[in-house]
């Protein structure tokens, strides 16, 4: 019987693999049209959730401006690096703050409504739901600083993999005659990616307040918290004078950006590969105890 179950599903599996993988050949007027509507419907439904978006983003604002003007009473700051991870991410602190409230208060929320219909039976102490409610509010706290701290750090990522493509580009123009300011300003108008942006905006307005570019992005890395641009506008500072040393040096940079790229990507499908694994295992051993639980029923007589 399991063996025809198994044979069962892999011909199912494969009729399903053969009608996905069917190239559509229906060209029609109508068959296009329909293609558009639903285009149009879903670029509706983007709209309408971008402006729910937008409110809810709004109304954490206001409720963050509130507690920030609180915070600002009693002296309390936030941490430096949570400061970076607020600046690398884009995100005010003010709808930080919102976001943070309104998850412990959905974390508050969450366990008495789950619990609801044995609150209401009268089958259950009402400590349980008030330590319940105490341990969602801390929950839905860490859980918004967690989501902070990842989106922080994919953004670093980026930035890296943008500032290593940037240092090329700049011992491109260093090599063509150009010197450290031009090739600076040069190699950032290059690409319209948000790091390249944030790069560009940042000496702009560092020309305009009489600064020298790699003090600009030297306040920019403190800011982000992205090291090697705090150390690629130490090493300018340094060697600004000296267009070969400067190539050298950017030149090896960017190339070790690339090697600790290459490293993490390595490290992170070593890690997707042993959980991937693991998975395996827990279905082989959930098969195996399939397939022996009728005989082992059997011999107990369960």
């Amino acid at each position: 019987m399991t063996l025809i179950l198994l044979c069962g599903a892999l011909i199912g599996l494969g009729v399903l693999l053969l009608v996905g993988r069917r190239p559509a050949f229906s060209t029609s007027a109508a068959v296009q049209l329909a293609r558009l509507d639903a285009d149009r419907s879903r670029s509706r439904r983007d709209a309408v959730a971008e402006k729910l978006a937008d409110r809810q983003s709004e109304r954490a604002r206001r409720i963050g401006v509130r507690i920030n003007a609180w915070m600002a009473t009693r002296g309390y700051e936030l941490p430096k690096g949570m400061r970076a991870d607020l600046a690398v991410t884009g995100r005010t602190l003010e709808t930080h703050l919102g976001m943070t409230v309104l998850a412990g208060v959905a974390g508050i929320f969450a366990p008495a409504v789950a619990l609801s219909p044995v609150i209401l039976l009268g089958g259950m102490d009402l400590s349980i739901p008030l330590w319940g409610a105490l341990f969602g509010f801390v929950l839905g706290v860490v859980v918004n600083q967690f989501q902070l701290s990842s989106t922080a750090k994919e953004r670093r990522q980026d930035f890296r993999h943008v500032l290593s493509s940037f240092l090329d580009l700049v011992s491109m123009s260093l090599a063509g005659g150009r010197g450290v300011p031009e090739a600076l300003k040069g190699a950032s108008e290059l690409s319209d990616s948000w790091a390249m942006v944030l790069i560009r905006d940042t000496m702009g307005r560092a020309r305009l307040q009489g600064m020298t570019p790699w003090a600009a992005l030297g306040d920019l890395g403190d800011e982000l918290g992205v090291e090697e641009l705090r150390d690629l506008a130490a090493a300018l500072a340094l060697v600004a004078e000296d267009g070969a040393k400067v190539r050298e040096s950017l030149t090896a940079r960017a190339a070790s950006m690339r090697q600790r790229e290459l490293a993490d990507a390595e490290s992170q499908a070593s890690a997707k590969s042993q959980s991937m694994l693991v998975a395996q295992l827990l279905l082989c051993a959930g098969f195996l105890v399939f397939l022996i639980y009728p005989a082992l029923a059997g011999i107990l007589g369960l």
